[in-house]
């Protein structure tokens, strides 16, 4: 069996051999006279043809800094690291606090979640613990000395009138609802997101350490029964996504310039009560991104944790969709909220044009086949460069979420070829995405299907 090391090594041998192999074929490196374009655009399209196809060309570029923080965090850090190791006694850990906030839909669910995590933090050697219950809705949480429900009042509102999760989230942080001190730590999860020895073991290490009062570390979506494989390839791209893009911003600069996760989310209590999920309407939506941007304008903080967690991917193309509306919408209100500074979110910013001008760049593939225009060498190398390595974020993920000993070899190449087919779908999708959220109503928070029990008809 394969060391971390030598894993990570094949990792990045694998990558620059496809990219340079995509850079040959796509015309990025020209290797002879065929790879330059010969016409004359100005001549054979006209002015205003030619103006647009080099803008749609350089739209392109509106996604360099997070493919940029993509590949260096792949590059750089280990991207096969070894089981987590703990570098203190859990006994001597300050009290953690699991929060799941849910809306109440899917008790069953949250329940059996309750306890399964329950176990896996007492397997770990864990014991200054709780898990708390946020819900709308009673679900009935069977008592227990480690476990608290807390039911928001329907009266409840804050002072900003923050809505959804948000609202819920700053329930807990009222005097008269919270019972942690300032020096407490909360570990917050969706209500599907499922524990690990080793993300326990990276919390320990994380909150032992106590440098940055926040922390997230990678959740993957392939674990155990995969309800729809589509959605799960698709969201292979997301666990890329942790390993590169997030890892790099944390680890190295420790500040969320592209956002994070709205679970796996670690916070010291005293510094999320002072950020605060109080921020309104345009915080509410995407309150986990807004939440990122206001500790980084106040100069708090972050680190990656070690350790995955578990979650499922949407069982649905239709949840899968609204799933992605619902983060645009809510990334753009949190980008053109004036409570954030715009220094604070000019990267963030950046990535949000790239998404909404999606469309465009998805019409340049096609216009590039029709109608090439020659380009500079750079410009050239850059936009393949692009291209190729967002490809390779998908075989990534799926090398990553999938063990090639429990899948074996057919089956494991099998899902890395479908993790590639899926990528047009994906595309429509996105594209759709973009423009139902740019036209559609930005103040609803949709909530996907979590329990597949409640999928099987009886």
């Amino acid at each position: 069996m394969l060391n971390s090391i030598s894993k990570h090594l094949l990792h990045c041998t694998l990558l620059f051999v496809l990219l340079v192999l995509f850079e040959i074929f796509s015309g990025g490196i020209k290797v002879n006279e065929n790879s330059f374009v010969a016409v004359d655009p100005w001549a054979e399209y006209g002015t205003v043809p030619t103006i647009v196809l080099y803008l749609l060309r350089l739209l392109t570029f509106l996604t360099l800094p997070q493919v940029m923080f993509n590949f260096f965090g792949l590059v750089i850090y280990n991207a096969f690291p070894e089981k987590v190791v703990l570098k203190g006694s859990p006994l001597l850990a300050p009290f953690i606090c699991i929060r799941i906030v849910t809306r109440g839909d899917y008790s069953e669910l949250v329940k059996s979640n309750v306890l399964r995590n329950m176990n896996t933090c007492l397997d770990t050697g864990l014991e200054n613990f709780l898990i708390e219950v946020v819900t709308d809705k009673p679900i009935g949480l069977p008592k227990h000395r480690r476990t608290r429900e807390i039911v928001v009042p329907k009266e409840y509102q804050t002072k900003s009138g923050a809505l959804f999760k948000a609202r819920a989230l700053q329930y807990c942080l009222e005097d008269s609802v919270n019972v942690l001190n300032n020096t407490d730590w909360v570990v917050h999860l969706d209500e599907e997101t499922l524990l690990t020895e080793n993300s326990v073991r990276g919390i320990i290490n994380f909150v032992l350490d106590g440098k940055h009062p926040f922390g997230q570390g990678l959740i993957t979506y392939a674990n155990e029964n995969v309800v729809n494989w589509l959605t799960t390839l698709a969201d292979s791209f997301r666990v890329s996504d942790d390993m590169g893009k997030l890892r790099l911003q944390f680890k190295m600069f420790h500040k969320p310039f592209f956002s994070w996760k709205g679970s796996y989310v670690v916070t010291q209590v005293h510094a999320e009560k002072d950020v605060s999920f109080d921020n309104g309407v345009d915080g509410s939506v995407a309150e986990d991104c807004f939440f990122a941007m206001r500790a980084y304008a106040q100069g708090y903080t972050f680190n990656f944790i070690e350790g995955e967690m578990y979650e499922k991917s949407p069982f649905t193309l239709v949840d899968f969709l609204q799933q992605r509306k619902r983060w645009l919408q809510g990334i753009l209100l949190v980008v053109r909220s004036p409570a954030i500074p715009l220094r604070n979110k000019i990267l963030l910013g950046i990535s949000l044009c790239s998404w909404i001008t999606m469309p465009l760049s998805t019409s340049n593939m096609v216009f590039a086949a029709l109608y090439p225009i020659p380009c500079p060498n750079l410009i050239d190398f850059v936009c393949a460069f692009i291209a190729g390595f967002n490809i390779y974020m998908y075989v990534f993920g799926v090398i990553k979420s999938f063990s090639l000993y429990r899948f074996g070899l057919f089956k494991f190449l099998a899902c890395v070829l479908g993790a590639l087919c899926t990528i047009p779908i994906n595309v429509v999708i996105e594209n759709v995405a973009v423009i139902w959220g740019l036209i559609g109503k930005k103040n609803k928070f949709y909530v996907v299907q979590k329990d597949v029990r409640s999928l099987v008809t009886v």
